[in-house]
């Protein structure tokens, strides 16, 4: 098993930008911004959200919406406010649907995922 990251440019409401190596976690579903990039951003908290973790603990976190580029496609997507201690940004699923993204699990790429209207 290994790890895969993507580079990506977040922007917030103001028009900041910041340059992110992403950990691709197929598990997550939300993406997660450090405190430093999400404070750089000047986002703010719409809500909170409860999250179960892999232990089984369940934790409430800020969520707010951001601006996302990657791999050639770009949109808006909820991103999770993290706290001290949160130091990788992470990619999860939502934003990758959003995208219409998919990792492949055994080439540990991103491609595009096969969309259906029904």
């Amino acid at each position: 098993m290994g790890f895969t990251f993507i580079e990506g440019t977040v922007t917030g409401p103001t028009g900041q930008q910041q340059q992110v190596n992403l950990l691709i976690d197929s598990g997550a579903s939300y993406s997660l911004l450090p405190p430093e990039i999400w404070e750089a951003l000047q986002l703010t908290p719409k809500r909170t959200v409860s999250f179960t973790m892999a232990d089984g603990v369940t934790i409430q976190r800020q969520v707010s919406e951001c601006h996302i580029a990657l791999a050639g496609r770009d949109g808006h997507t909820p991103v999770v406010l993290g706290e001290p201690g949160d130091e990788q940004a992470l990619l999860g699923v939502v934003t990758l649907e959003n995208l219409g993204l998919v990792l492949d699990p055994f080439k540990r790429t991103l491609r595009s995922m096969k969309l259906r209207l029904t």
